[in-house]
């Protein structure tokens, strides 16, 4: 059986002093008007995952306003059939802690537990916009078929951070330098192994699959194809590029200097040159495929988190969107202002209203 969530508990999480829902398997969506609080149980159920959140907040702009008490959230997540009691919450504050079946667990546990992709708008402009929101569209991805993908990042970025502070201190001491550079090798090499193999499948998934919504061809790019392939050659590169790195203070070359590089394929044009629609369709079809690829991949598919996904549809691309999530078998998790942008889900979904009063938001089924 896929994994989901079958409760939800909020406390004092954004404008949700208090919320407890009950759902089964299939998709959810939750309908209101603007501003009453529906993205904030997306990012909610998004914190079953690793990492800071759909907003990429940190754990004190989570907490509700005025009280400013902490938060928490937990849930029962059903994985290969068996249910898990997550939890996660943060005191004044403080980086949020995590139990999972009531013991302290790392964040870069749940990526073994839970698989969670999501598309927001804020993804909208992800074409257009810098290398660095596509890295991280990229290791999402990457991370939902390799859990420890997350650690390596932590060790690479921790290395480089570390390596970069000798930069700008003009350091000479070759050996403080080459003993992070070994780490940033070792950890660089697993990201971007990690990366290729996660483009790979993304590919395989699009070409097996007969989707409504546009296929994409991806690239993973480096500035002047100056990415090494494996530990011992970023290694080298990292040795060899310490007198230019010194100049501009950080390290010029590894996979932090990667881009995703995507074309719609059809048409045979780069994504940043199509339309806001086509551009919004090449998104909602790389995850798709990206639920595709975990399906074959680990057996089950993500849970999906799609913000105001179908209010930028027309009605026959809306209708596919649904039914490609039925055909996978994904508790998709969907907001919308109105319920008839669900009317296509029929009895397939369950159905939320979430509205607010008072600066407070309440849910309740509909």
């Amino acid at each position: 059986m896929p994994s989901h969530l079958t409760r939800l508990k909020l406390s004092h999480f954004r404008s949700h002093k208090h919320v407890a829902m009950t759902c089964d398997a299939r998709p959810v969506a939750l309908f209101g008007d603007n501003g009453a609080g529906k993205t904030n149980i997306l990012e909610a159920v998004s914190l079953f995952s690793p990492g800071r959140g759909l907003r990429r907040a940190s754990a004190e702009d989570m907490t509700r306003r005025p009280e400013a008490l902490g938060w928490k959230i937990s849930g029962e997540l059903h994985v290969e059939g068996r249910p898990r009691e997550i939890e996660s919450q943060s005191e004044n504050g403080a980086s949020r802690q995590v139990k999972v079946d009531g013991k302290p667990a790392a964040q870069v546990a749940l990526a073994k537990l839970a698989r969670v992709l999501w598309l927001i708008p804020a993804m909208d402009r992800l074409w257009i916009e810098g290398a660095d929101g596509r890295r991280r569209f990229l290791d999402r991805m990457t991370l939902s078929f390799f859990p420890d993908h997350a650690q390596a990042v932590l060790d690479y970025e921790k290395a480089m951070r570390e390596r970069n502070r000798l930069l700008k201190d003009q350091a000479r001491d070759g050996h403080w330098y080459a003993a992070l550079e070994v780490q940033m090798a070792r950890a660089g090499a697993v990201i971007h192994g990690n990366r290729q193999a996660t483009l790979t499948r993304i590919a395989a998934a699009q070409a097996e699959a007969e989707t409504a919504f546009p296929v994409s061809t991806l690239e993973l790019t480096a500035p002047d194809d100056d990415m090494p392939d494996g530990e011992e050659a970023l290694r080298t590169a990292l040795a060899n590029s310490r007198s230019r790195d010194m100049i501009v203070g950080r390290a010029m070359i590894g996979p932090h200097r990667t881009d995703l590089h995507a074309v719609y394929t059809a048409k045979g044009t780069l994504a940043r040159d199509c339309s806001t629609g086509e551009q919004k369709a090449l998104l909602i079809s790389l995850i798709l495929a990206n639920a595709r690829a975990l399906a074959n991949d680990i057996g089950s598919p993500p849970i999906l988190l799609l913000d105001e996904v179908a209010a930028h549809l027309d009605a026959a691309r809306r209708a596919a969107l649904y039914d490609e999530i039925w055909a996978l078998g994904a508790q998709a998790w969907m907001t919308g202002t109105g319920a008839e942008l669900f009317t296509d889900l029929g009895d397939r979904a369950q159905r939320f209203e979430v509205s607010e009063t008072v600066g407070e938001s309440r849910v309740a089924p509909a």
